[in-house]
């Protein structure tokens, strides 16, 4: 016997369409999937542009955006961070930076779904290692790795940083900044 409030909380989820949270899958747990040849209809990344700004300039300082532990980072959580990054680094330096999203999502991330619905008195519980569903996909970062990077001069070190911290809030995991000079 199933209670109310179990019942109630299936029937919600199955009326919103609600798929499990993004931080189920921030920890780095076994071996990628990518083989992308055996899923059919899995959905492409999110990230529009890997790379912004002025590509052709040599800049004097570079500000990138490491993290500072293992994780695992969802394609939408990455173009989260993109935007929010270009869209301030755009308003205050107009064309004068290059800005490089570094990691590519390539492992696919995979729910088994479960089915409420017509006899809501009877739950599944599924089944055990079951394959499931592509959902998305995810790039592994490891400690120390580079997330992002941006190129610009010593006039925007201060813009850079406010806006690699604006990304940084997007991101699932602890990041630091650190301002270097370009190496030639």
């Amino acid at each position: 016997m199933v209670s109310q409030k179990a019942l109630n909380r299936a029937l919600s989820m199955l009326v919103k369409g609600k798929r499990m949270k993004a931080k189920n899958y921030r920890a780095v747990k076994g071996m990628p999937y990518t083989r992308k040849e055996y899923i059919g209809g899995f959905p492409p990344p999110k990230i529009v542009k890997f790379t912004m700004g002025d590509t052709k300039t040599k800049f004097e300082c570079q500000a990138i955006l490491i993290a500072q532990k293992e994780a695992q980072v969802r394609h939408n959580a990455l173009e989260a961070a993109r935007i929010a990054v270009n869209r301030l680094l755009e308003a205050k330096l107009g064309d004068d930076y290059v800005f490089r999203v570094l990691p590519y999502p390539h492992a696919i991330l995979r729910e088994n779904k479960m089915i409420f619905g017509a006899h809501a008195d009877r739950l599944q519980d599924g089944m055990k290692k079951s394959f499931g569903k592509a959902i998305g996909t995810a790039a592994r970062i490891k400690p120390n790795q580079a997330i992002m990077k941006i190129g610009i001069n010593k006039d925007g070190i201060e813009t850079a940083k406010q806006a690699l911290k604006r990304g940084k809030a997007k991101l699932p995991f602890t990041c630091r900044i650190v301002i270097e000079k370009t190496p030639d």
